[in-house]
């Protein structure tokens, strides 16, 4: 299983829909820590320090800032950007959907869905 970087801004419904269907699920909610507040581009750095892909609903920002961390050829373990106007229901299937395609997709290293 994929290790997880839950963003500030991801829906907390949906990481307990995870949780109940992927009780194995290794996760890490940046609320919870000391990066709570600190810059998409800080957050990727330490993400990829720390093997873990991130989930975030940023559509806008955090794809860029993890494409140019690929481009420059630094370690991206991964993004999941799951969009926010969708149903809850759809949103929990669309990740454990991208967490099963990471699983299994995990030799290539760097992946942005």
């Amino acid at each position: 299983m994929l290790r997880l970087l839950i963003d500030e801004n991801f829906d907390h419904r949906i990481l307990r829909g995870l949780k109940l269907r992927l009780p194995q699920l290794d996760y890490l909610a940046v609320q919870d820590t000391e990066l709570k507040g600190i810059k998409d581009p800080a957050l990727l750095a330490w993400a990829a320090e720390n093997n873990r892909v991130l989930v975030t609903h940023d559509l806008k920002t955090m794809p860029k800032f993890a494409c140019e961390r690929v481009a420059a050829g630094q370690r991206m373990p991964g993004v999941i950007a799951v969009p926010k106007d969708l149903p809850s229901d759809r949103r929990s299937e669309r990740c454990i959907r991208s967490l099963n395609v990471s699983t299994r997709a995990s030799a290539a290293r760097s992946s942005i869905l």
